[in-house]
């Protein structure tokens, strides 16, 4: 155990608040009533964070299968209501959103501000004659105008979806192509590494593709004068701002199972998938997995480092409902310096700070030292990648030793998690704490059976929860979404992780399913792979596949050494004698061989497949979804 939480934080805690009028006395105990009694404890979920709504809480859902989403169906809401609340409280004035920026100056809004911007975007919108059912899309960095946008378009019970700027015109047009956005909000220009990029041909080519874009709103973040663009169709966010708009923000109440969230997925193999969730699952989970297995309130300010094309992004703007703080950042992490990055941890006061394995990482291996102490830091989570056990011991060190360090897991597919940290429990090496609150998850075998502890398997949820999408766009049918997780398996939900739990209810993810090696039969994660690999200092990354030859798998491994280090023969001998010692000989690579670049998705996580693909001459038809997809021809050359 490296954390246990003092017996005053546990108590401290909104999660122990919640279960002292329960059966439970530890968070074994509520898990378990959790998922023994869904329809109480998605109830009493939605009554203790207050969520404003109309209509009945039963029944709580139909039936808890996968068939249909069948969750509070008498239940009405409002999302951009639940989380503009606080700016008719005493938290008027607080600040909502700290945003700030690698280059631009950084920007505080108050509650009261936001929703008084978002009341003139709504007013724009309502000239339009914007409606329940109508997509907005945004094509935006990180930033307050994103936030205002979504929440704008949800207030008439619209349909919110964005992708980030460093997605180029091809990735844009398959997205927005398919959800099609009546308003398209754009940023003429962003920033990464401190290097200005200009995007207002790329608006002019995507207007064109468009042909459902009715009205493009242009942000320009650096105030370089090019919303006033020569592009049909194009209004200047500045204007919609500045007019002066005397008609209360009104919210449109609609059905808890009402689209709220088009969301997509990587890609890499067609077109991205679109997946609809939910405005009710959506706000029930973020409030359970934020406020409960986070612990965060109207105190404290929470920093995630991410992009409006990921999940995450929908994660931290759903703190806004809590009263919270949410810190903003647009840019690279690295510039000015990593430590730089880091520090703002330090200066801003964040009490959460969200990152990755990926992250940590560059900090190890660089040997940032931290420049100021992390006085108001309580909690660290991660995500995008399953986080080995030696980065468990570096947070500690790096940060400082009180610290709940959480490893989470879910996915774009549930726009939450399915394993994550809770305040009550003790932080165990190399685990994530726990399944979460009403995710009814275990290890399950190939012929359909619970495996017991320490057996490893597939991750799948027996029973349905609120946040399950309520669909994808274009699959009448529902084929589509039974391909995705209900084929393999009858009747519950198959994630295509590869995890074991352990016997004090923590998980381990051996990494995806679908890109789990398979020498002589027998299945190993990834995961496994990269625990040995990122123990050598002179290795920067690496990515491991599996390669199809005649008839069984065998295991390769692509390596990236760090600058002015190379892949020598020695080398090799003491990674597979590595791989060996501390494994199996069946995890030992066949093949080792060195590459200038790892492929990542634009959201951090390793592009296993997209290699797997290649190695198997089959194509890659959407390359938009790969950050660095100029690394991709040297794959190709080694068999």
């Amino acid at each position: 155990m490296l954390w246990t939480p003092s017996p005053s934080r546990i108590e401290q805690s909104m999660m122990y608040d919640f279960m002292k009028d329960l059966p439970a006395k530890n968070y074994q105990d509520l898990h378990a009533w959790s998922v023994n009694n869904p329809a109480e404890f998605w109830s009493k979920v939605l009554n203790y964070f207050d969520v404003i709504r109309e209509g009945s809480d039963t029944p709580a859902f139909k039936d808890l299968g996968f068939d249909d989403y069948s969750w509070f169906g008498q239940v009405r809401l409002n999302f951009a209501e639940n989380l503009l609340r606080h700016a008719e409280t005493d938290h008027a004035d607080k600040v909502a959103l700290n945003a700030l920026h690698e280059i631009n100056e950084n920007r505080r809004i108050s509650y009261r501000s936001l929703k008084k911007t978002t009341q003139q975007l709504a007013a724009f919108l309502k000239d339009m004659n914007f409606k329940e059912g109508d997509v907005l899309g945004a094509w935006m960095p990180n930033i307050p105008e994103t936030i205002i946008s979504m929440l704008a378009c949800t207030s008439f019970g619209g349909v919110f979806t964005s992708t980030s700027c460093d997605f180029g015109i091809e990735g844009v047009v398959d997205r927005f192509g398919q959800s099609k956005p009546r308003v398209l909000v754009a940023a003429t220009s962003y920033s990464y590494n401190g290097k200005r990029i200009d995007l207002t041909d790329k608006i002019k080519e995507i207007a064109a593709r468009l042909d459902c874009v009715e009205k493009i709103i242009l942000v320009d973040i650096f105030n370089e004068g090019n919303d006033e663009s020569d592009i049909e169709k194009t209004v200047s966010w500045t204007s919609i701002a500045n007019k002066e708009v005397n008609a209360p923000l009104e919210f449109k109440r609609v059905a808890f199972a009402a689209p709220l969230y088009i969301m997509y997925s990587s890609g890499t193999t067609g077109k991205p998938k679109c997946i609809v969730h939910s405005v009710g699952g959506t706000l029930l989970q973020h409030l359970k997995e934020l406020g409960l297995h986070s612990d965060l309130s109207a105190n404290k300010n929470i920093m995630f480092f991410t992009t409006c094309g990921w999940m995450m992004w929908n994660w931290l703007v759903s703190s806004l409902a809590l009263g919270s703080e949410v810190t903003l950042y647009e840019g690279s992490p690295g510039y000015p310096t990593l430590e730089d990055f880091v520090d703002l941890v330090a200066k801003q006061k964040v009490h959460i700070f969200g990152t990755s394995p990926k992250f940590l990482k560059a900090l190890e291996d660089r040997k940032i030292s931290a420049k100021s102490e992390f006085s108001t830091l309580e909690t660290v989570l991660s995500t995008g990648a399953p986080l080995m056990p030696e980065q468990f011991d570096f947070v500690y060190k790096f940060f400082k030793p009180d610290l709940h360090l959480a490893s989470i897991s879910g996915g774009t597919d549930i726009i939450g998690c399915f394993m994550l940290g809770n305040p009550l429990m003790p932080v165990r090496r190399g685990e994530i704490q726990a399944a979460g609150l009403g995710m009814n998850i275990v290890s399950y075998s190939a012929d359909e059976k619970v495996l017991g502890p320490n057996q490893e398997g597939e991750l799948v949820c027996l029973t349905s929860f609120p946040s399950r999408p309520i669909g994808f766009l274009e699959d009448a049918d529902n084929s589509k979404i039974k391909e995705a997780y209900f084929n393999q398996f009858k009747g519950v939900w198959h994630h295509g992780d590869f995890i074991h739990v352990t016997e004090t209810g923590g998980v381990v993810v051996h990494g995806r399913s679908d890109a789990t090696l398979n020498p002589g039969g027998v299945r190993i994660g990834t995961a496994e792979i990269y625990r040995q690999t990122e123990s050598l200092d002179w290795l920067e990354d690496s990515l491991c596949v599996g390669r199809q030859d005649n008839g069984d798998v065998e295991v390769v491994l692509f390596v990236k050494p760090k600058v002015d280090e190379e892949l020598t023969n020695s080398r090799v001998d003491q990674i597979k004698a590595l791989i060996k010692k501390e494994t199996t000989p069946r995890h030992v690579p066949a093949h080792i061989f060195q590459v200038t670049d790892i492929p990542y998705t634009r959201s951090g996580k390793k592009m296993e497949l997209a290699i797997t693909r290649i190695l198997a001459d089959k194509p890659l038809t959407n390359i938009e979804a790969i950050a660095n997809p100029e690394c991709l021809d040297q794959y190709k050359n080694f068999f």
